[in-house]
């Protein structure tokens, strides 16, 4: 099968890592899967990639992110509007963006339809945001969760039955053995002896950031050499101003931020050193508050970095007890004490070892197979694609622009 993957950027995403991942492990198995991005920046993915990939087209947008998204759906259409560009099996959306243009280009009839990836629902209050929420997932063929939380989801919320894909890590790419490389970042990031905690998707509402900051502040004030490495960058649909919050709280709580300091903001980082920095890091800190599956968790389990989660779907999923520290996210106190608990030799020797075994259990491989019956009832002739949503999204389908 030819395969058109479509996500929403060529920066390093969840969603964007996702997309690559899995082209990758399809066209290990034989298929041919082509990871498609809008690229405002002319550079291209964020790593070389061991599958075909096209830089769409795009200029730099500015404005809120409805405008953005709005700007990023457009550029999809004029790439897809030659034939040519068209000429696949299947059509598979990672993202909102892909979505409304696979929707809109299917409404055309230069597509048969398309298969979309949910890896989660968001609350938007910008109503723009909402409907083209709502269009990705009601106008497309067939739909896939990561998680079986999002799926359920989709059933209560749209009426709309998912196939459970699940996700993976690459052990040749996130392993537990020092390299050179290391201590150079260690050394461009100013981390000193530790102990260093490590909260990666940068001031992020939905990552739970404020909280992670709270709980550390509490921590640094007893150990006052331990440093907070705030990893990536949030996304455009983040509430405007959070950012401000948490640089907020962070000079009220006396906690200086840049290189060497107890809290390092890294911005958007090379995806060639988060091996290092998961290495580099004693724990990994990810309460959030609404999660798709948790790809970083999976990429800190295979470089031996202990790991402490919500104790909250989806890491309930896949995550048994004794395998991570699940906390509350919004218990302040119980966030500290797992941090200062994750410091522990014996408790992190069993952190690590049950990590391993959890990233081992997450190959792309399998991962890529269960998307092969839902690319396979896509086929030009396979049947009826599923039915539409019966939910309360039906409603949205007399209310989506026939074309957007």
């Amino acid at each position: 099968m030819r395969i058109a993957i479509l996500t929403s950027s060529t920066e390093p995403s969840g969603t964007g890592v996702h997309a690559l991942a899995l082209g990758e492990a399809l066209c290990g198995l034989g298929h041919e899967a082509v990871v498609h991005a809008p690229d405002p920046t002319g550079r291209g993915f964020f790593r070389d990639a061991r599958c075909p990939v096209i830089s769409v087209a795009a200029k730099p947008t500015h404005g809120s992110a409805a405008a953005v998204v709005g700007a990023r759906i457009a550029d999809y259409l004029a790439h897809f509007s030659m034939p040519a560009a068209c000429d696949f099996d299947v059509f598979h959306a990672q993202c909102s963006i892909g979505g409304n243009a696979l929707a809109t280009l299917t409404r055309r009839r230069l597509v048969s339809g398309f298969a979309r990836t949910v890896h989660r629902i968001d609350a938007f209050a910008d109503s723009q945001l909402a409907r083209w929420q709502d269009r990705a997932i009601v106008d497309a063929g067939r739909l896939l969760c990561v998680s079986r939380t999002w799926a359920a989801t989709l059933a209560a919320e749209y009426g709309a039955q998912a196939e459970v894909v699940g996700s993976g890590v690459d052990p040749a790419f996130y392993g537990p053995e020092p390299e050179p490389g290391d201590e150079a970042l260690r050394r461009r990031l100013g981390l000193g002896a530790g102990p260093i905690f490590l909260s990666v998707g940068g001031f992020a509402a939905r990552k739970n950031t404020r909280a992670v900051i709270a709980a550390f502040a509490a921590l640094h004030r007893r150990s006052p050499t331990a440093q907070l490495v705030v990893a990536g960058q949030a996304s455009v649909l983040e509430p405007p101003g959070y950012e401000a919050l948490c640089h907020a709280a962070l000079e009220d709580a006396g906690l200086p931020v840049g290189p060497g300091c107890p809290v390092v903001q890294t911005g958007p980082i090379a995806q060639a050193d988060m091996p290092a920095l998961y290495r580099l890091c004693s724990t990994l800190v990810s309460p959030s508050l609404t999660e798709g599956y948790g790809l970083c968790v999976l990429e800190a389990m295979a470089c031996g970095t202990p790991v402490i989660v919500s104790a909250r779907p989806p890491f309930t999923e896949y995550l048994a007890p004794g395998e991570a520290l699940s906390v509350n996210p919004e218990d302040i106190e119980a966030l500290a004490a797992a941090m200062r608990a994750s410091l522990e030799p014996e408790r992190r020797a069993r952190l690590r070892a049950a990590g391993g075994d959890v990233a081992r259990a997450h190959a792309w491989a399998a991962c890529a197979a269960r998307h092969l019956p839902t690319y396979a009832a896509l086929l030009p002739g396979a049947g009826p694609a599923a039915p539409a949503a019966t939910g309360s999204a039906a409603w949205n389908t007399t209310r989506m622009p026939t074309d957007a």
